[in-house]
């Protein structure tokens, strides 16, 4: 990217925009409204980039609609996700860059989600060490809150952090960025920051910065908790400090036009062997964290002996998850592959899900492999016409002997998941 420097009214150099989109491009993702894809972009930057960089530093560039996706949920609702154009991502990963390293360090330690350095499996251990240090945790469940923000509320927050004119005027125009349906209508946006931007996730965090992690630090800090992006965890010494900091919590949010899922924002207690328990029937014993459920377990102590803890593993949410995934793989059907390539198929797939889910409690990830060891039976019934008319457990038993002779096959087979 050679062109001739200018004078520009905004602080950006051409090298933050092309820094930005190799970002941009190893994130992959979808085109937006222009159905422009990062390989072209990357192909003919001057084209792309180079009026990217022409308007962010002469304050004349404005974004294009935002292109909504609907996803399914795992509770069988709609998720609606905005992309924007490759070019509009670029924009925003050059604002975000400047951005964050203003804001980061001045952020919770115990936020968690989206920042350098930190990860889901810290919030999950920090969870751990409080639940058995505190009696009682509350699971907040925001409503709606990507799509719920007021756009005041969140420039003023972004007030709170840096007064740079340039970054007030684009991340107030991403916001009211309008939004392409389904049907090709656009739409203007009144509130809410699109899932699915770039600079969304940054502009959340600051925004619960100001509304949660600061105000509760302030006026609760007896309390502790852990946040990501949008999860929050509070522990609580007594219930009634629980209803009390739950019933501020809901009148705080309120106040910056948040809600509170009220069925899915409960008391939990955190029961377990070494306390004393309360005098009434609690209703909550468990709650989902990051894909994890918290619930009293036996778990085994340093001399051998077993007890009764608060710890987490994999949710039964998450593990229907994973098996709907593998499950619209079709494993069964490619009788035209080899096993060796499955291998290679869903290699990468089960990698994560063990070095996400396998972190604490690994042996919970049975119920997950056991059912693919089943989908890959039934491969095997459909690959090999002698297992055709014999029961399942001729190909199941099969697939064991194959998993004795090669155990490495398969990246499951590897952690002592066998058939």
């Amino acid at each position: 990217m050679i062109f001739k420097e200018k004078q520009k009214s905004q602080p950006i150099e051409k090298r933050q925009v092309w820094e930005a989109f190799k970002k941009v491009r190893s994130n992959k993702g979808a085109s937006g409204v222009d159905n422009v894809s990062i390989q072209e972009v990357s192909a003919r930057p001057m084209k792309y980039l180079y009026p990217v960089w022409n308007r962010l530093a002469s304050g004349s560039y404005f974004p294009k609609p935002v292109r909504e996706v609907a996803i399914p949920k795992a509770d069988g609702r709609i998720r609606k996700l905005g992309i924007p154009t490759v070019q509009d991502r670029t924009a925003q990963m050059v604002i975000r860059e400047e951005l964050e390293q203003i804001a980061d360090k001045r952020f919770s330690k115990n936020s968690f989600g989206y920042r350098p350095n930190k990860s889901a499996h810290q919030a999950i251990t920090q969870c751990r060490k409080n639940c058995m240090e505190m009696d009682w945790a509350i699971d907040l469940d925001i409503k709606s809150f990507f799509d719920e923000i007021d756009h005041d509320l969140m420039l003023k927050a972004l007030g709170h952090f840096t007064k740079e004119k340039h970054i007030h005027l684009y991340v107030k125009r991403w916001l009211e960025a309008s939004v392409q349906k389904k049907d090709g209508k656009i739409y203007p946006r009144s509130k809410g920051t699109p899932q699915g931007g770039v600079i969304s996730p940054l502009l959340a965090n600051i925004f619960l910065h100001i509304v949660f992690d600061k105000w509760i630090e302030k006026h609760h800090p007896e309390v502790k908790f852990e946040r990501y992006a949008d999860d929050i965890i509070i522990h609580c010494q007594n219930f009634k400090q629980a209803m009390r900091t739950l019933e501020a919590v809901k009148a705080r949010f309120k106040q910056c036009k948040l809600r509170i899922k009220d069925g899915k924002s409960n008391i939990v207690y955190c029961k377990r062997n070494q306390k004393k328990h309360p005098p009434f029937k609690v209703h909550y014993v468990t709650f989902d964290f990051l894909g994890f459920t918290f619930k009293p377990r036996m778990v085994k102590g340093y001399f051998g002996n077993f007890h009764l803890g608060f710890t987490p593993s994999i949710s039964r949410k998450s593990q229907k998850r994973i098996n709907q995934i593998l499950f619209k793989l079709k494993l069964h059907r490619m009788v035209h592959l080899r096993l060796p390539d499955l291998a290679n198929i869903i290699a990468d797939r089960v990698r994560g899900w063990i070095y996400y889910y396998g972190k604490v409690r690994m042996s919970e990830l049975h119920y997950v492999f056991r059912f693919l060891n089943m989908r890959l039976a039934k491969w095997v019934r459909n690959k090999y016409r002698r297992f055709r008319r014999k029961h399942w457990f001729y190909a199941y038993k099969w697939l064991r002997e194959t998993a004795k002779h090669y155990p490495n096959l398969f990246v499951h087979w590897q952690y002592g998941f066998k058939p």
